[in-house]
C-alpha cells in the first residue's frame, strides 16, 4: 500500500483537486491524477485526468454544497485508487495575512485566524475555509495544512509593503500582501535548473492569466510584487480592475450612490479585460477577435504589464531574468512577443521562433537579459509543504 495526499483549491462554485504519490521517503511526489467539480450548487459535473491529461472521468454529480462534492470526491478516491491511503489534504487559502509567514498545520487556532481574515479576501477566503471544514467533518481524523498565496512575500521589505496611510492603520495589518505566491514559489524552486546562475540575480517573474500579478525577487526571495491588501490591485485581469485611482471609488460612492455590494461587483466581476473589451475577460477570445474593444483591452493589458515591468526593475535596481508563466503567460506567445519588444529598452531582445514554440528560453542569445516561459504548479508546491509540515511532526 503507498500513501498519497489530496491537493485541495476550493472556490465558490468548484474544488480543483491533484492527488500525489508519496515515494522515496517524500522526495518524490508523482502526481497520480487532477480534476474538478464544477457547478457546485447547480448543474455539478465530476472530471479526472490522468498525469498524462488525458481525461477519464466526466459525469454529472449530485452537489448542492462544497461538502457534497468534497464527499463524492473522497467516495471516488477510495473506490478508485485502492493502492494509496490518504495521509493528508493540503489546501491552497488566500490570505494568510501578518500572521502566517509559512504553511500551517490546521489546528482550532489556525481555523480562527483564516475565518479572521475573511474580510481581506472576501471572495476567496470563505471558500477556502468552507472546503477546510467541509473536510474536518467527513475525514476529521485526516491531517490538513494550509498553504498560503501571500506567504512567499512576507520577505518584502518595509517599504515594499508599507501603504502611505496612518501607522495606526498599518500596524492594524493594512499593507501590501501581494498574492500568487505559491506559482512565484515554485517558480523559483525550478529557476536555477532552468537559467542557471543568473536565477540567483535581479528576477521579474509575471504570473499572467484570468488572475495576473508580477512579483520581483532577488536570491529567489519576493522584494516587490504588484497586488497589495487585497488580490484587486497592480495588473488587469479578467474581471479584475487591477490599480485603480481609489478616487473614482469616491466619485462612485458620493456622486452616483453606488452601495459597497455594487462597487465589490464592479471591481472583481465587471472590471478588467471583460469591462474594457464589453465582450469577454478571457485573453484567448480576445486575441482572436477583430473587435476594436478587444484589440483596446489587450493593448491596456500589454501597456500595464510593461509599466510594471519597468517599476518592478527599478526596485531591483536593473533586470537578469524575465519569466512568464499562468495561463496566459505560458500560451499567449503574440502578447509575450508585444511585452518583449517594448521592453528591449531594458536589455531583452526577443527569439521570435523559440516564442513561437513556446521557450522555454524565448530571448535571444546576444540578449543581456534572458526571458523564459516556465510552467507554473502549485499543486505540486502544496503537496511538497504538505509532506514537510507532516515530516515535521513525526518523530525521527
Amino acid at each position: 500500500m503507498g500513501e498519497a495526499i489530496l491537493v485541495l483549491n476550493v472556490g465558490s462554485s468548484s474544488v480543483k483537486f491533484a492527488l500525489f504519490g508519496v515515494e522515496d521517503g517524500g522526495h518524490r511526489l508523482p502526481r497520480q491524477c487532477r480534476g474538478e467539480i464544477d457547478g457546485i450548487g447547480t448543474d455539478a459535473w465530476f472530471t479526472v485526468k490522468n498525469p498524462s491529461g488525458a481525461q477519464i472521468v466526466r459525469e454529472p454529480i449530485g452537489a448542492a454544497d462544497h461538502a457534497q462534492a468534497l464527499g463524492r470526491l473522497l467516495e471516488w478516491l477510495q473506490r478508485e485508487t485502492s493502492g494509496l491511503t490518504l495521509i493528508a489534504a493540503g489546501h491552497r487559502v488566500v490570505h494568510g495575512g501578518t500572521r502566517f509567514a509559512a504553511p500551517a498545520r490546521l489546528d482550532a487556532g489556525v481555523l480562527a485566524a483564516l475565518e479572521a481574515l475573511v474580510p481581506m479576501a472576501p471572495l476567496h477566503q470563505p471558500h477556502n475555509v468552507a472546503g477546510i471544514r467541509a473536510v474536518m467533518a467527513l475525514r476529521p481524523e485526516l491531517p490538513q495544512v494550509v498553504c498560503f498565496d501571500t506567504q512567499f512575500h512576507r520577505t518584502q521589505p518595509w517599504v515594499a509593503e508599507t501603504f502611505a496611510l496612518p501607522r495606526d492603520l498599518s500596524d492594524a495589518g493594512i499593507k501590501r500582501y501581494g498574492f500568487h505566491g505559491l506559482s512565484y514559489e515554485y517558480v523559483a524552486s525550478v529557476l536555477p535548473a532552468v537559467a542557471g546562475p543568473a536565477a540567483e540575480g535581479r528576477v521579474v517573474v509575471a504570473h499572467l492569466g484570468a488572475g495576473a500579478s508580477m512579483c520581483a525577487m532577488r536570491d529567489r526571495q519576493s522584494v516587490a510584487t504588484t497586488m497589495g491588501l487585497t488580490a484587486l490591485d497592480g495588473l488587469p485581469m479578467g474581471t479584475r480592475c487591477g490599480a485603480l485611482d481609489p478616487g473614482v471609488l469616491l466619485y462612485l460612492l458620493r456622486e452616483r450612490g453606488a452601495t459597497v455590494d455594487e462597487l465589490t461587483d464592479l471591481l472583481y466581476h465587471q472590471s478588467g479585460l471583460l469591462g474594457v473589451s464589453g465582450k469577454s475577460g478571457d485573453m484567448r477570445e480576445l486575441l482572436a477577435s477583430d473587435a476594436a474593444e478587444a484589440r483596446e483591452a489587450v493593448d491596456l493589458f500589454v501597456y500595464r504589464v510593461g509599466r510594471e515591468l519597468g517599476s518592478l526593475a527599478a526596485a531591483l535596481g536593473g533586470l537578469d531574468v524575465l519569466v512568464f508563466t499562468g495561463g496566459i503567460g505560458e500560451h499567449a506567445a503574440p502578447l509575450r512577443a508585444r511585452v518583449l519588444t517594448d521592453a528591449r529598452w531594458l536589455g531583452v531582445h526577443l527569439d521570435e521562433a523559440a516564442n513561437a514554440r513556446h521557450g522555454p528560453r524565448i530571448s535571444a542569445t546576444d540578449s543581456r537579459v534572458s526571458a523564459w516561459v516556465i510552467p507554473t504548479d502549485e499543486e505540486r508546491m502544496i503537496a511538497r509543504h504538505t509532506f514537510d509540515s507532516l515530516s515535521k511532526e513525526t518523530p525521527s
